[in-house]
Parts: C-alpha cells; sequence; structure tokens
C-alpha cells in the first residue's frame, strides 16, 4: 500500500495502476514463456489505460458556473454568503467532484458533489461562508472538477471557471461625539449666519412655514404683512469636511528599505501597521461625518484624488463623496489602498540593475562608446518609472496643487488629516493649510522612537490640532482628545494664525 499511495493520483487510479502492472507483468510472461495469447492480454491491459488518460484530455466537459456574494462587499470581521450555481453545458460524465478554491486565510476549500441531490432543473445549487479579518480584495475560486474516465481507470482536475474577486472593506469604530462637527440642528444641516450682528435693518423676512419656532416670529413685518413672518437671518447649508490621507511608503516604513506585506501569503497589500490603523481611523471619521450629513473630499498629500492609485476603487478619480452612496464608494476604496511608495523602490532597484548591465556592456566598447554608454544609463536612471506620477516624489507632498484644492472650499468644514512620520520641512508645508478649514485636526500616526515634538510644534503654532498617536492607540481615545484643552481655543488660534497673529502657547 506504501507503494500505491508514493504513485501520481493526477493521471491514473489506483485501478488504472493496477492494470498497467498487470499488463507490465502479462508482457515479462509472454516474452519468458513464448506464450502469444500472454502477450495479447499485456498489451490489451496497458491499452486501456491510455486511452482512458487520452480520453479525459481531450473530452473536456463543460460547465456554467454562477458566483453571487451576500453582501456583495463585506466589512472585516464580518461574514460574507457565498451562493454557487453549477450547470453541465455538454456530455453528461456521472458523478464529479468539485472543489471550490479558496486563498489560505479563509481555511479549508469546501468539496461538494456533482450533481446535488436537490438539483432542479439541470442547475445544482451550493452555499457557504467565508470571513476575514483583514481587509483587501481577494480571488474566490475557480472551482476545480476531478473528472474519470467511464472505466474509473484515470483522473484528471482542471477549472470550470475563472473566479470572482472578493472585496472586504475596513470596518468602521464608533467614534465619540465630539465638538468637531460644530453646532447641528435637529434635520442634520448647520446653520451659518448671513451676518455676524445683524440689525434690524439687515434682518430678512420670509412667510412663517410649519414648524419654524415662534421666537424667529418677526411682529413688525407680520403687522406690515398682515400674516405670520420670520426672521431669516440664517441660512441652511450642507456642511463640508475634507479629509487627507497620507499613503506615501517613507511616511509609514520603520525604514528606508523596508516591505510589507510579503508575509501575507494571499495578499498582495503593501502596508504597516501604522497605515491600517490610519485606514480604519478614515474609514470611522467617514462614517462618523456621513452620519452627521456631512459630504467629504478625500484627498492625498499631493492634492490628487485619495483613491487614484487604490485598485478597488469604483471611481478612482473621484474625490468628492456624500451620503451612503458615498460612504460606500468610500469603503470599496480603502479596500485595496497600500502603500505608493514601495513601487518606486522597485522602480529605483530595477533602474540600478539595468545601469550595472549597461556599465559592463560599456567596457567591451571604445572609450567613445563607454561615454555613450554611460550617459544614456545615467539618463535612465533619472527618468521616473512606468506609471509613476511626478507627484509621487517625497518632496511634492503639501505643494501647491493640494493648497489650491483647500483653498478652493476655504473655510467650508473643518480639515481633517491623517498623517505618517513627518519631517520639519514637511511640517511647514503642510502648517499654513490650517487657514483653509474652519477647524483643522491632525492625527500623526507613528511606530518609531524619533523625536516628533518640532514637527507637532510646527503644526500646533499653525492653528492645528494635532494628536500623536500608534497602531496600539484606541481610535475613540484618539479622537476623543481633540475635545481635550477645547476645540474652541484651536479654532481661534487658527483665526489669529490668519489675521497675523501671533499664536499664543
Amino acid at each position: 500500500m506504501a507503494l500505491v499511495d508514493r504513485l501520481p493520483k493526477h493521471l491514473f487510479t489506483n485501478r488504472g495502476w493496477g492494470l498497467l502492472a498487470a499488463g507490465a507483468v502479462s508482457l515479462g510472461c509472454a516474452y519468458v514463456m513464448g506464450r502469444r495469447d500472454l502477450l495479447t492480454l499485456a498489451v490489451l491491459l496497458l491499452l486501456l489505460p491510455l486511452v482512458a488518460l487520452a480520453g479525459v484530455r481531450v473530452l473536456k466537459p463543460k460547465f456554467q458556473v454562477y458566483r453571487e456574494f451576500n453582501p456583495s462587499t463585506v466589512e472585516t470581521a464580518s461574514t460574507t454568503t457565498v451562493r454557487l450555481a453549477v450547470a453541465r453545458s455538454s456530455y453528461s460524465t456521472g458523478h464529479v467532484i468539485m472543489e471550490e478554491q479558496l486563498p489560505p486565510r479563509f481555511g479549508e476549500p469546501p468539496a461538494f458533489r456533482f450533481p446535488a441531490r436537490s438539483a432542479s432543473g439541470g442547475t445544482s445549487r451550493y452555499e457557504y461562508h467565508l470571513r476575514s479579518g483583514k481587509r483587501g480584495q481577494f480571488r474566490i475560486g475557480p472551482v476545480t472538477a476531478e473528472f474519470s474516465d467511464p472505466f474509473g481507470l484515470s483522473l484528471r482536475r482542471h477549472a470550470i471557471d475563472d473566479g470572482d474577486i472578493l472585496t472586504v472593506t475596513p470596518a468602521a469604530v464608533e467614534l465619540p461625539v465630539t465638538g468637531l462637527a460644530g453646532a447641528r440642528g435637529n434635520d442634520g444641516v448647520t446653520a451659518t449666519r448671513i451676518r455676524a450682528n445683524p440689525s434690524d435693518d439687515d434682518i430678512m423676512t420670509r412667510e412663517y412655514r410649519h414648524g419654524d419656532p415662534m421666537r424667529r416670529v418677526h411682529w413688525a413685518a407680520t403687522a406690515r404683512h398682515g400674516q405670520l413672518m420670520v426672521r431669516q437671518e440664517e441660512s441652511v447649508t450642507t456642511p463640508e469636511a475634507t479629509l487627507i490621507l497620507d499613503q506615501r511608503f517613507t511616511a509609514f516604513s520603520a525604514g528606508t528599505g523596508s516591505m510589507f506585506g510579503s508575509h501575507d501569503e494571499d495578499s498582495d497589500l503593501v502596508t504597516s501597521p501604522g497605515f491600517e490603523w490610519a485606514v480604519t481611523a478614515a474609514m470611522s471619521i467617514a462614517a462618523h461625518l456621513t452620519e452627521w450629513n456631512y459630504s467629504l473630499r478625500v484627498l492625498d498629500v499631493f492634492g490628487s484624488p485619495a483613491f487614484i492609485r487604490s485598485r478597488s476603487a469604483p471611481e478612482p478619480d473621484t474625490e468628492e463623496f456624500s451620503g451612503i452612496g458615498g460612504l460606500q464608494a468610500i469603503a470599496e476604496g480603502l479596500a485595496a489602498m497600500e502603500l505608493s511608495g514601495p513601487r518606486h523602490v522597485r522602480a529605483e532597484h530595477h533602474r540600478a540593475e539595468q545601469h550595472r548591465a549597461d556599465n559592463h556592456r560599456a567596457e567591451q566598447h571604445t572609450a567613445e562608446q563607454h561615454s555613450a554608454d554611460k550617459h544614456r544609463a545615467e539618463r535612465r536612471s533619472a527618468e521616473p518609472a512606468p506609471g509613476m506620477a511626478s507627484a509621487d516624489a517625497p518632496d511634492a507632498a503639501f505643494d501647491d496643487r493640494l493648497m489650491d484644492k483647500l483653498a478652493a472650499h476655504r473655510l467650508r468644514g473643518p480639515l481633517l488629516a491623517l498623517l505618517g512620520t513627518l519631517t520639519p520641512a514637511e511640517a511647514r508645508s503642510l502648517a499654513p493649510a490650517a487657514a483653509y478649514g474652519a477647524n483643522a485636526f491632525a492625527l500623526m500616526v507613528t511606530d518609531t522612537a524619533r523625536n516628533n515634538d518640532e514637527v507637532l510644534e510646527i503644526l500646533r503654532l499653525a492653528g492645528w490640532r494635532v494628536a500623536e498617536v500608534t497602531s496600539r492607540t484606541q481610535l475613540p481615545a484618539a479622537w476623543s482628545s481633540f475635545d481635550e484643552g477645547g476645540i474652541v481655543a484651536a479654532a481661534g488660534a487658527a483665526m489669529d494664525v490668519r489675521r497675523g497673529a501671533a499664536v499664543p502657547r
């Protein structure tokens, strides 16, 4: 039995190997004994498995597979139900054992028998459940089937579909109510005064509408018009918020050559614990503000749409989101978001290898050719990697492009930034952005022992309300820290900076 277990199972069954062994013995006996009948039996025993092997490889049964996820996108640590419908579209082959291929994180792949006992209309339906503790996009499938010939001599396993992509989005953490949202009405909108201190001559009036508070009735205008009139010194506007999400590899890595995500067998996301914390924070803040009817703009540190490099984003070029549909788009965009730096690192490595190869060839040329080859190699080294935007360069972060985007929506709502570790120069570039938000808040994620006091001081002097966190910090606690010391004080400091006054320390 030990010898049988070592035989390859993807070619013949035990029965097939047995026939081949019997054929080989018969052939040997026919040669020794000179018996023609044994030779005929040997040829028959050897040919039957080989013909069966050729048959299962030439005649491929065809199937139609329909796969559905419910829900279609699932949050981390939540369960999605996978529904499979398999129908045969070619000749009948009897019963087939099928298996759904899954990434290792989902455990053992489910196996099922086709056709199912409850098959109806030639279609067999199956159902199983999946859950992932990490975000990302994962290929579910394909369905593989093991086919055998009618005599059970040969086996062949092949995929009968291409599989489908399951998107796992980060789960939002419930955030406590803070003063960041500002004064809100019962209808979820914010009131913006037309004039700071309107006089009686400034007050505009309109007809009374059902639900208007009686305290807003303007009695003089009511007597003049002969009907109830109310003050309209407040205009109702939809609040806005801008979220800046740092995705730079250098801001979240512990070292210049660090690579993340390579340990994960079924996910190729380049990430880090600090960046995962920032992604969860972005999802939670978006959900929190959407609950308060905010419309959101999500940008990266270069002023581009934050999801422009996310392969899971339904519309990568979109930067403005509102309502439940906008929140779902943000969740899908965050599902496969990764750090953008490693592509630059890999491109630099590729260019270095190319440069060394060019130098090696140049040694075999004349001095003139050597100089020309070296010049071309240096020119190639200076060129950006294919597909890399010029904004990916570290010195382009927080530049005029971002400031222009923020200035276009100046003072329309709070400005929030989820940042990695910054240099003092980067902090000085970001500092003026506080003037473009009604309030400016930043969470700086750092898992290093680096002293960030200078960076924090630069941002706070400019009017930013900054909290330094690590990947182990509880998000609700970090969010609540914006209220500590008074958000009003932080907003007042920002207004002092806008007026050119010194910021009190």
